[in-house]
């Protein structure tokens, strides 16, 4: 954690804030008593991105209000524009709450270059309490690692861990297979794996969630979660860039890369923890025992709301029929899932992706989906409901608990056999856990 130093713009003695940062702010401008400016570092060797921050504050007076204006955001289209607001928490309230979204403002300002300015006001009230703010809910690379380790203590036979690779600053990228111990040592029977992959962006915190709350139920002793073992193996990379979580960047590695723009050709030097994730894909769809039904890669959204998908396009009918089954079916197990926002699409700017890019090279039978959660909120009929770490969670549970449907399983161990979209169309079917 690195103090900043507050560059003073006012002749008065005063007593300042304290600002403690993560990495991501550059610098802290005091204005006066009730306003500082703050800088966003940008991601590491690369200029174009000031999103993310997390930052704490003490040395606070007790019912002191102060407006922080983070002066030099790079992204023209935000969510704060919508009634997003920031996340907050202290010492003596450890959950994180939103900050009202009266208090939060969004603009274009001249006097930061035409910079977009994100400015919110905070009344402190304990001064012996420490503050922490945060553009969203974080998920920090130590907290995947104590809950891998936490899973690791359990004993169970149906979950591995292994290493996949390290990252540059050689930090640990983990593997994770759950499915029950006859389909690790089985050598005849055919294998259907999905392989799930998260925090490619390591601004994007709401997928760790996702991710989480999808590991959560897999390791459960649910028994949907018991037919989902006996018949599937899930193979889970739940952090592809630690580098970029622990550095506090939005959307790139140490070097600067966005790392979901060089799936096509990757470098084990450069990308080491996409090259790793692509030959373990590849070796698994050359498997002939194998069955890679599902690649998919979840992240979150900076200016649309809900949860929703993207696909690919194909000529071939049957092929494009197929990859709308699974968004149709978690828009019925999850309320902030959104099917009317699920699009499938071949944009030339998206081919570095890992849904673009592998769903070129491998199989035709393998479906490769971007996921995607809001930054802020999901939509219920004319209901809006920010996002909580729960909500994030409970997505997560959901996606689950949709490939029971998909392959048409029930909850004692079957042969899987696949819903066709004619199926989907008129099965209306709902499960409560």
């Amino acid at each position: 954690m690195r103090r900043l130093n507050v560059v003073r713009k006012c002749r008065y003695s005063v007593v300042y804030l304290i600002f403690d940062t993560e990495g991501n702010l550059g610098k802290v401008d005091y204005i006066s008593d009730y306003e500082y400016d703050l800088f966003i570092r940008p991601d590491t060797y690369n200029p174009r991105y000031r999103v993310w921050f997390n930052f704490t504050v003490h040395n606070v007076r007790e019912e002191q209000r102060v407006i922080f204006n983070i002066v030099n955001f790079s992204k023209t289209k935000s969510l704060y524009r919508d009634g997003m607001s920031p996340v907050v928490k202290s010492t003596s309230r450890p959950q994180w709450e939103r900050i009202p979204s009266k208090n939060v403002f969004y603009y274009k300002c001249p006097n930061h270059q035409k910079s977009y300015v994100l400015s919110f006001a905070f009344a402190f009230d304990r001064e012996e309490d420490t503050y922490q703010f945060s553009y969203c809910y974080p998920y920090s690379y130590s907290r995947l690692q104590h809950y891998l380790a936490e899973q690791d203590k359990r004993g169970l036979d149906f979950y591995k861990r292994e290493l996949l690779c390290h990252s540059m600053q050689q930090r640990r990228v983990d593997v994770l297979t759950i499915t029950s111990p006859h389909n690790m040592e089985s050598t005849a029977a055919t294998l259907r794996v999905v392989f799930i992959t998260a925090r490619v962006h390591p601004g994007e915190s709401p997928a760790s969630f996702v991710c989480q709350g999808l590991l959560d139920f897999l390791l459960s002793q649910h028994s949907t979660a018991e037919t989902l073992r006996d018949n599937i193996i899930f193979k889970i990379v739940p952090m592809l860039n630690p580098d970029g979580v622990y550095l506090g960047n939005y959307r790139c590695s140490l070097m600067g890369f966005d790392l979901n723009r060089h799936w096509q050709e990757p470098s084990p030097w450069a990308h080491p923890t996409v090259y790793a994730t692509k030959q373990l894909l590849v070796e698994l769809d050359r498997n002939p025992k194998v069955d890679l039904d599902f690649y998919i890669d979840i992240h979150a959204h900076s200016t649309l709301t809900n949860g929703f998908m993207y696909g690919n396009v194909y000529e071939e009918e049957d092929r494009f029929e197929k990859q709308a089954i699974f968004p149709k079916l978690l828009a019925q197990y999850a309320e902030d899932f959104s099917w009317n926002q699920t699009s499938f699409n071949k944009d030339a700017v998206k081919a570095g992706t890992g849904r673009r890019s592998l769903g070129g090279c491998l199989q035709p039978r393998t479906l490769c989906y971007t996921l995607e959660v809001s930054f802020f909120s999901y939509t219920i009929g004319s209901s809006h409901s920010p996002y909580s770490e729960d909500s994030y969670l409970r997505l997560g549970k959901n996606v689950a608990r949709t490939f029971l449907d998909y392959y048409n399983l029930q909850t004692t161990t079957v042969q899987p056999t696949l819903l066709s979209p004619i199926q989907v169309q008129s099965d209306e079917q709902s499960e409560d856990i």
